[in-house]
């Protein structure tokens, strides 16, 4: 079986995208569309524009889902049977398996974007990364430190063993990383994103990407999508639906998600996306399973983009 992996924010470069625009025609009428839809030409920013322009809450978000789609759309010759996306990426699997619209996809990428920032602007939080510890000695530890200090802390993403994201406010971030990095981890660090994604924190968020999810069409999907919510694999449309909605305040589940899918008989694991964070990730969990980029498909190997890595 073969999954299709979209990674989530934080996998943007300058000039991403450009390579699909000027290959393939798929890719470009799909841009377009993009452009269309916002009033405004993303594909500038994409193409030509500064990390920093590139950084910008209204430009990131779209940019990434509008990659990942372009990408998957643009060849013909690999489906998937399953589809996965680390938490932004999760829209960008919902389109590729019918789930929802292009269209929609991108409307609520965007709200998504602008409500999460919203919330950030009005919390003054922090997210961390740790590696090299066990999830069950990190758990235990934030409990501690938020019940010595009264500084709240949350986990955010499992990314794989030993390697999980931290969430809460900033001094609570700050003193967990400095207790992490004296207690063994090979890393503990807060990380240059403003904000608690995926956590309580985004609760009034939640309320707000509700009400548009709630006016949006959902179909059941080609093939089944296994969601950052659970770890489980979903077909049936108001299940996807309420998922997506909690989605917002639930840590990602990707460990979980890589494990689930290696149970239902997944071999072949394709990243589509513009670098290889979840190759890397499912390569050391299984690495007797397949795990390479889309780009090494026929169509892409003879124009690899320099980004890949």
């Amino acid at each position: 079986m073969k999954v299709f992996m979209f990674p989530g924010q934080g996998c943007q470069h300058e000039g991403m995208g450009k390579e699909l625009y000027d290959r393939f025609s798929k890719a470009r009428d799909i841009f377009e569309r993009a452009n269309d839809l916002l009033g405004r030409r993303i594909t500038d920013v994409m193409f030509y524009g500064t990390e920093l322009e590139l950084m910008e809450t209204r430009n990131t978000q779209p940019a990434v889902f509008l990659y990942e789609v372009a990408l998957a759309l643009a060849q013909e010759e690999l489906k998937p049977d399953l589809v996965a996306g680390h938490s932004l990426g999760e829209f960008a699997a919902l389109v590729v398996n019918g789930t929802i619209s292009f269209e929609d996809g991108l409307n609520l990428v965007l709200h998504r974007a602008l409500i999460a920032q919203k919330a950030c602007e009005t919390v003054k939080t922090a997210m961390g990364a740790v590696i090299g510890l066990p999830d069950e000695y990190i758990a235990r530890r934030i409990k501690e430190i938020w019940d010595e200090t009264g500084e709240p802390i949350y986990f955010a993403n499992y990314n794989g063993p030993g390697q999980v994201v931290i969430s809460g406010s900033k001094k609570g971030i700050r003193l967990a990383c400095k207790a992490f990095m004296a207690e063994g981890a090979k890393k503990a660090v807060p990380l240059m994103i403003g904000g608690s994604f995926h956590t309580p924190y985004m609760k009034e968020a939640r309320l707000e990407l509700k009400e548009h999810i709630d006016k949006t069409t959902f179909h059941t999907p080609f093939v089944p999508v296994c969601q950052c919510v659970d770890g489980l694999l979903h077909s049936e449309p108001e299940r996807i639906k309420d998922n997506l909605i909690e989605h917002i305040t639930h840590p990602v589940l990707w460990t979980q998600m890589v494990h689930n899918l290696a149970k239902e008989g997944a071999m072949d694991f394709y990243e589509v996306g513009p670098d290889d964070t979840l190759q890397k990730i499912v390569a050391r969990m299984y690495p007797d399973k397949r795990v390479c980029s889309i780009w090494t498909l026929p169509l892409y190997e003879s124009y690899q983009p320099l980004s890949i890595h």
